[in-house]
């Protein structure tokens, strides 16, 4: 590993930090969102897609659409 690898791993932990991962102080909204509107799912109908965050040491989960 190389300096460059580094740079792109931290990258990746910093953007799924500020964009993804929520945040309890912020009601479960991560640091760069906005507010957003409380959406009730029903889990019976959606299906859920995960995405692999540096071969899977983070993961991020969205309703498919």
């Amino acid at each position: 590993m190389d300096e460059a690898h580094a740079r792109h791993v931290l990258a990746a932990c910093e953007q799924h930090y500020n964009e993804h991962r929520p945040h309890q102080a912020r009601n479960q909204l991560p640091p760069d969102a906005a507010e957003q509107s409380a959406v009730a799912h029903d889990l019976n109908t959606h299906k859920v897609l995960r995405t692999r965050i540096l071969g899977g040491l983070l993961n991020e989960y969205r309703y498919a659409v």
